[in-house]
């Protein structure tokens, strides 16, 4: 029996509003044969219908969509045995191009002009009554800063942080809220602004009104009666603001002061005024994926620490707030400290630098319950003082992006499972609307080089679609003429650091243009995606050609050495100059590489021209590192290190003996090294590939299952519940690092998923799914076993339907069974190397190991 099992439009399979005039459909199918692939697929929106023979990337082209009109789309399926299915969805439109009636609208009476300080949060109120029985009622909305609407005393949608974080000078979000339910003949609609990315203090540099002078607040309440008349009410003048409401401070960095004994009925309101925005973004309904909460915590232990203050400790380090049920008394204030880690049985707070992270809630009378809602926290444990623990009760949620989990990996090592974990929780507490690098401290910021490394683990454990679609538009958006790529998006110009200021060329960094829209084409096969980010990736590899070839004779052009290398970052025992010193060889293997994939992308998009020289520079630029930077032995010129071997074997740079000599080299560094890790951010997520690949996956296990520092499982047996920015964040002796020994101190965070991209290993070597055809529409399954691994199971969700592999070992026989989604084709490999192509079904083989 065939039905199709997911529907979606923009890649939601609900509660889609959109702005785009050419909307994207998907969908998958599942059926009780063997072998299903689509024959033909007929898509109906309203009166416009087309037939296809895809189940991805199918872009509607009917008649033009209008504002604010509700759309039926309709998927009739028939496969190759005659079989059909039917299913149904829903979608909106939001403006589409139309004028906003409404103003933006502030409190022109506050001129904040405080220096790395965030604004007061502004309150503003509008009454206003029906006029009739309602048919249908929406609100459109958004602000420069973050904020919250509440109706008639209830808070509208789910999300946090709402409109998002975005290139505020090229295009700026904003929200639908049905409220058809919730209006009563005489309503109040309140909205709190607090300044957030825009208007917030925010870097490391403590800057503020980076985008706007302060905040601005845009909203339309869109009334629709049953006898067929319309009402919109936009913001203007007669709208009321202050700056004496609940909220009294607000931003990510210090926290939130929240106080309940403030009655909005009793505030001093005045009129708003209208704003003159510097800037004009487009407005877009929401494309990204905004923050939600997710998993809850119970503390796990709760101690008082020797200054008195209760410590709770939740289990689980993350990105989120408390939630506090309070028996309070009236004017009590009750201080909330978050922290990662503890020392001497106390919170250790200097990791966060200038960054509070507090929540202070000022109590009303009796029972009642507290959320921070405009910021939130990087955190393991809660530090309460102002109440004594029988009158408060505390659970912990997580906040991040509404990212749908993707994949699943387990396996006979409980460490491996534990590393897993973590790996998932940093994405997870860094996924908070943008890809930051750290949730904790004074940053927080779009770091290009953690994604680019991380994307393919990210794609395996989430399905990144729309987050990571609204990144690249903001990557697009930030790009400068010459091609060079912001080291953070969205880009922020931070006084007094060269790279910060201008988007450059930078290896591994810029290289996230080409990098993250890869790795979510291979998952999502969204071919859409490639074309949008291609122009990017083309400029780019101009940039970077260039820089190789300035100031190079004619044998080095291909050399790239300028302008600015973070090089091997992070790897351990080294400081930051002796990391960007290999900038050399990270910056010419990355251009090697990168411009293969820009080559295998033209490909795709059928530039077959455009294909064959982005392959020659690739192989120009290979040979150039071979023959200028290794040696006749291929030991590396001026003394060897890891990633100098792990990226010419990983990005396939070398052939026949110099392959075999490189992979030598490497396999003797790491056993000369104890099986610790030496490598920086650009070579991590591909050392176990570069020694399973060639001959060594012995050793890449060990590597991989090696407890002592620096490792991934070093992590684990110290307790981690995620990555660490430093492999010895926490030293064996138990204190902290600070980074004072190299040059860089105070950069030190305890969930920092860059080193978690090891995770890719797990799906493609471990379980052995990889994509073979973007979105997974032919793929291989090649696990490849070791390391006294006894079992492994896990699987990936697809666009055409969940992946699943489980294997065993007993006694000396190896055994796989897997299941392969309709509408595909999948290469086994098995350990012995017998390959065997199955369509969709169920599967089991088994073979005695060698």
């Amino acid at each position: 029996m065939l039905r199709i099992n997911e529907f979606k439009v923009e890649n939601l399979s609900s509660g889609c509003v959109t702005d785009n005039p050419a909307p994207v459909f998907s969908f998958s199918m599942i059926s009780s044969e063997k072998n299903v692939l689509l024959k033909k697929a007929v898509l109906s929106v309203n009166n416009w219908m087309e037939e296809f023979r895809q189940q991805t990337g199918i872009v509607y082209n009917g008649p033009k969509l209008t504002p604010f009109t509700r759309y039926l789309a309709t998927l009739e399926i028939t496969d190759n045995y005659g079989e059909t299915a039917s299913t149904s969805l829903e979608f909106e439109t939001g403006f589409v191009g139309k004028e906003w009636n409404a103003s933006w609208i502030t409190d022109g009476a506050y001129q904040f002009k405080e220096r790395k300080k965030s604004p007061r949060p502004m309150t503003f109120k509008k009454d206003f009554f029906i006029k009739g029985e309602i048919r249908q009622a929406r609100i459109y909305s958004t602000a420069f800063g973050i904020y919250e609407l509440e109706l008639n005393g209830k808070k509208m949608g789910n999300d946090y942080f709402a409109p998002g974080y975005t290139s505020y000078k090229h295009q700026l979000q904003y929200q639908m809220y049905d409220i058809t339910e919730e209006l009563r003949k005489q309503n109040q609609l309140v909205a709190v602004v607090g300044g957030g990315w825009a208007a917030g203090s925010y870097t490391y540099k403590r800057m503020n009104r980076i985008y706007a002078k302060r905040q601005a607040f845009l909203g339309e309440i869109h009334i629709l009666y049953k006898d067929g008349t319309q009402e919109i009410i936009s913001t203007d003048e007669t709208w009321q603001v202050t700056e004496n409401g609940n909220f009294r401070e607000a931003e990510f960095y210090d926290g939130e002061v929240y106080d309940a004994t403030v009655n909005l009925e009793k505030a001093s309101f005045h009129n708003a005024s209208i704003e003159k925005v510097k800037i004009r973004p487009q407005l877009l309904a929401q494309y990204g994926s905004l923050v939600k909460a997710h998993e809850q915590f119970e503390p796990i232990s709760c101690q008082i620490s020797p200054s008195g203050m209760l410590i709770y400790d939740f289990g689980q380090n993350m990105a989120g707030v408390i939630q506090a049920d309070i028996q309070g008394r009236a004017g009590e204030r009750i201080v909330f400290h978050h922290a990662e880690v503890l020392l001497d049985g106390e919170l250790y707070t200097k990791p966060l630098r200038s960054a509070r992270q507090q929540a202070v809630y000022i109590c009303k009378e009796g029972e009642q319950k507290y959320s921070p809602r405009m910021t939130y926290m990087g955190f393991r444990y809660v530090g309460v003082s102002g109440i004594p623990v029988d009158r408060i009760k505390l659970k912990a949620v997580a906040l991040y992006s509404d990212l749908p989990e993707n994949g699943e990996f387990s396996c006979s090592e409980p460490m491996l499972d534990k590393l897993q974990s973590c790996i998932e929780w940093s994405a997870k507490s860094n996924f908070v609307d943008i890809p930051t690098d750290c949730p904790q401290r004074d940053e927080r910021l779009g770091w290009t080089g953690d994604i680019a490394l991380f994307a393919p683990t990210a794609a395996y454990n989430f399905d990144m679609s729309r987050f990571f679609d609204k990144w690249l538009k903001d990557m697009r958006a930030e790009q400068n003429q010459g091609g060079g790529i912001p080291m953070i998006v969205p880009m922020v110009k931070i006084p007094g650091q060269f790279e910060m200021m201008f988007p450059l060329a930078a290896d591994h960094w810029g290289d996230a243009c080409i990098l993250v829209p890869w790795a979510e084409y291979k998952a999502r096969g969204d071919i859409e995606l490639l074309r949008k980010m291609y122009p990017s990736m083309k400029k780019y590899i101009k940039a970077c050609k260039f820089w190789a070839g300035l100031f190079s004779t004619p044998k080095n052009k291909r050399i790239w050495k300028l302008l600015f290398h973070y090089g091997d970052w992070c790897a351990p025992d080294m400081g930051y100059k002796d990391w960007m010193k290999r900038g050399k060889w990270t910056g010419t293997a990355c251009l090697a590489h990168s411009s293969g994939i820009v080559s295998e992308i033209a490909g795709v998009l059928g530039e077959t021209e455009e294909a064959e020289e982005y392959m020659k520079l690739s192989q120009e630029t290979a040979r150039a590192y071979r023959n200028i930077l290794m040696d006749e032995n291929c030991h590396i010129k001026g003394g060897d290190f890891q990633t100098a071997f792990v990226l010419p074997l990983y990005y396939n740079m070398l052939s026949g003996n110099d392959k075999k000599k490189t992979a030598a080299n490497l396999v003797n560094l790491i056993r000369d090294n104890n099986y610790n890790i030496k490598t920086g951010f650009p070579g991590t997520p591909y050392v176990l590939f570069a020694l399973a690949d060639n001959g060594y996956l012995e050793d890449a296990y060990k590597m991989l299952l090696t407890d002592t520092c620096p490792s991934w499982l070093y992590e684990v047996k110290a307790g981690a519940t995620t990555m660490w920015e430093r492999w010895d964040a926490l030293r064996e002796d138990g204190s902290c690092n600070l980074g004072e020994d190299n040059g860089s101190g105070g950069m030190v965070s305890f969930n920092h998923y860059a080193n978690g991209a090891v995770g890719d290993f797990f799906y493609r070597r471990i379980l052995g799914i990889e994509a073979t055809e973007g979105g997974y529409k032919t793929f291989r399954i090649a696990p490849q076993p070791g390391g006294g691994l006894s079992w492994a199971k896990g699987n990936v969700n697809t666009p055409y339907g969940r992946i699943r592999v489980s294997w065993t070992i007993e006694n000396g026989r190896f055994k796989l069974e897997i299941e392969v989604p309709a509408g595909t084709r999948c290469e086994i490999i098995l350990p012995s190397g017998r390959k065997v192509t199955e369509g969709s079904g169920s599967y089991s083989y088994e073979e005695l190991l060698g």
